[in-house]
């Protein structure tokens, strides 16, 4: 006899074979377990905010301690100019003349010889007091002199400074 479903035409019956389902119970564990969900979207903000509290601190930091530089140059430079400024003044009122032109830059010892910055000087008048007040970078570099003369007449007067190439420190150029 021919097997069936060569020639003869009954009906072909096939078998569906499904799992059984998982026994119920304790311990008992689905093949394929589903990925965790809940909480997911948490940890991912929770994440994200600790680094952008992280770069906000560092680069934070940086920005202050930049500030910091900045702020603490600029008071060196007023000290180093107000500095040079009295020891010119206090020299040429004390007429130590030579200590004063020691302090002069330069170009402004190029200009005059030691001898001439003496008489020139030693003509204008009379300083009683002065003030000094903080630098002024635009354009030239510069500090403020409030000067008040033995005569009782005062003045607003501008001090020229200038970077010493050999030691970095500021020399001055001209008192206008």
């Amino acid at each position: 006899m021919p097997p069936a479903g060569y020639g003869d035409s009954s009906p072909v019956v096939t078998a569906v074979v499904t799992a059984p389902p998982p026994p119920a119970g304790p311990g008992v564990e689905p093949l394929f377990p589903a990925p965790p969900s809940e909480g997911r979207g948490a940890r991912m903000w929770l994440g994200l905010g600790v680094a952008a509290l992280a770069v906000v601190l560092f680069c934070g930091g940086g920005g202050a301690a930049l500030v910091g530089l900045l702020v603490s140059g600029a008071e060196a430079l007023n000290e180093q100019a107000r500095s040079v400024v009295t020891q010119y003044l206090d020299a040429i009122d004390d007429e130590e003349f030579d200590k004063a032109y020691g302090l002069l830059c330069e170009s402004a010892q190029q200009r005059e010889s030691p001898a001439e910055f003496e008489r020139r000087v030693g003509a204008e008048p009379e300083i009683a007091s002065f003030r000094v007040g903080d630098v002024s970078l635009t354009g030239e570099l510069s500090v403020p002199v409030d000067v008040t003369y033995a005569s009782g007449g005062r003045d607003n007067l501008q001090a020229l400074l200038d970077q010493d190439p050999t030691t970095g420190g500021l020399r001055v150029c001209d008192i206008r």
